[in-house]
């Protein structure tokens, strides 16, 4: 089945009690059993739920794996996959990352004894530089946030495969319209249903894929365990918004070529961020791995400075300033001082991540009046 029918079509069948074309929201905490036991495989609402599991099967099917799991949020996606670590334990991950993600390694898991390597992955080869006995697990992103880097996933999965390590891949900024990490020999791919999937800026979840059946049953397991579940109301939300999803991403990615290819001409712009360029770093990479090169841009102007950046923002009229990416609406977002405010001002500078730098999430208006916000507000 083809990408754009299974996003309409995957996981969703007609339900059976009324034939209705949608599923309906189970919003329900618990199950009547006819006696214990006898439950027809329903029995308690964190565990099971109808609506929840109709998502979890398209988001499998979406991303080419054989088991899905959803959350309350993508930290949330991110915490169960370190849930299978132990003290002692290494993470080998990108220098260049979601604040988020950063702030829940250094500042929450690293208090558990795990030791966590940021490693440029420009050159994926770099991973070995740092595999050791006690190595676990290698997470990436791919293209990073916000600098838009690109990692080579399939040469990534041929190092993990052979030391034995699991690899898991971020494929929020891509969406599995233009990126399958499993089918590239990752072992989790993970979410922020949020963004993309969801894409109307309605929902807060996280959701994993993967095709092994043990690794599965341990993550399900440890979010049964801790509780991180996504509500059946969500799930219809994110299970609408999926039938959208490949005729979005095709907006999206018109319009950030048209908005990347304006920045670039712009007298006040130095930099701008976007994997589509020839001359962006592992553009070969990018166009191999992905089917298109998304709506995310990242710019920075001629000399580094914050407050030009808030003018500018300030100035925006069709853009909203806000965190957040991947809905149909245009975004504008300052990592240094919202996104990425846990990563130090030291770390942030050694990738480029400067005072000035604006991240876009190009949304489906437009494109000229887009471009149009942006000549007004940088001027």
């Amino acid at each position: 089945m083809k990408f754009d029918t299974k996003a309409v079509h995957a996981g969703v069948d007609p339900d059976p009690s009324t034939g209705a074309i949608m599923t309906p929201i189970f919003q329900t905490s618990t199950y009547v059993q006819q006696s214990p036991g006898n439950n027809k495989g329903y029995e308690y609402g964190r565990v099971q739920n109808p609506t929840k599991f109709a998502l979890q099967n398209s988001i499998a099917a979406l991303e080419n794996a054989a088991h899905g799991l959803v959350f309350g949020s993508g930290l949330a996606a991110i915490d169960a996959v370190l849930k299978l670590l132990k003290p002692g334990d290494e993470v080998i991950t990108s220098n260049d990352l979601y604040g988020g993600t950063y702030r829940i390694f250094t500042q929450v898991f690293e208090n558990f004894g795990i030791k966590f390597h940021f490693v440029g992955m420009g050159n994926v080869s770099n991973i070995e530089n740092y595999i050791n006995d006690n190595t676990r697990l290698v997470w990436l992103e791919t293209p990073t946030n916000p600098m838009m880097n690109i990692v080579d996933v399939r040469k990534a999965a041929t190092i993990t495969k052979k030391h034995k390590l699991i690899l898991a891949v971020d494929n929020t900024f891509a969406s599995p319209a233009l990126q399958n990490p499993i089918d590239l020999g990752a072992d989790i791919v993970m979410h922020s249903v949020t963004k993309y999937l969801g894409g109307h800026s309605d929902v807060v979840m996280g959701a994993l894929a993967m095709n092994d059946e043990p690794l599965y049953k341990r993550l399900a397991f440890i979010q049964n365990s801790c509780g991180a579940v996504a509500g059946p109301q969500d799930c219809f939300l994110v299970l609408r918004g999926i039938k959208t999803l490949h005729l979005r991403m095709q907006r999206h990615c018109e319009n950030g070529e048209k908005v990347a290819r304006y920045l670039s001409n712009h007298p006040k712009v130095d930099k701008v961020y976007w994997p589509g360029f020839e001359s962006h770093p592992n553009h070969s990479i990018a166009k191999a791995q992905m089917k298109g090169f998304g709506g995310m841009i990242s710019f920075t102007f001629n000399e580094d400075d914050m407050q030009q950046s808030f003018k500018v923002l300030e100035r925006l009229k069709v853009f909203a300033v806000a965190e957040s990416l991947g809905g149909v609406e245009s975004l504008a977002n300052h990592p240094a001082t919202m996104t990425h405010g846990a990563v130090p001002r030291k770390d942030r500078m050694e990738i480029g991540l400067l005072d000035s730098l604006i991240r876009l999430s190009v949304g489906i208006e437009d494109a000229e009046d887009l471009i149009a916000d942006l000549e007004q507000a940088i001027g």
